[in-house]
């Protein structure tokens, strides 16, 4: 089992910045993929950016050049750094890890945080 307990969300002006942490606890060393994912009233979660345990990076384009994914070399952290933000990223972003429980892959979740941008 991973447990993951986001932390950094709040309100922020349009063009702003704020940087999101997720702690993740348990097993970790069998995490080998971690993402951050949001989700807005109405919409369907979304994937944000996700990094592998390699350092591989993907971005969804809308945060593309604004958002920067990164994790300490255990997996014990991820952050999410958010600059120059859009009142279109106001969601609940949660924290997602993959990991190896006993011979499948599962995916644990954080309990999520608001981000808010005000225009």
């Amino acid at each position: 089992q991973v447990q993951l307990v986001e932390s950094g969300g709040g309100l922020v002006q349009s063009g702003g910045s704020l940087r999101l942490s997720c702690a993740a606890s348990g097993s970790v060393s069998n995490v080998v993929h971690m993402a951050w994912y949001r989700q807005s009233p109405g919409l369907e979660r979304e994937l944000v950016a996700d990094i592998t345990k390699g350092g591989l990076t993907r971005y969804v384009d809308s945060v593309k050049g604004r958002f920067t994914i990164a994790r300490d070399s255990g997996m014990h952290t991820l952050y999410l750094e958010m600059n120059s933000v859009k009142p279109e990223d106001t969601a609940v972003y949660y924290c997602s890890a993959n990991a190896l429980v006993d011979v499948s892959m599962r995916q644990f979740w954080g309990q999520g945080t608001q981000v808010t941008v005000s225009s």
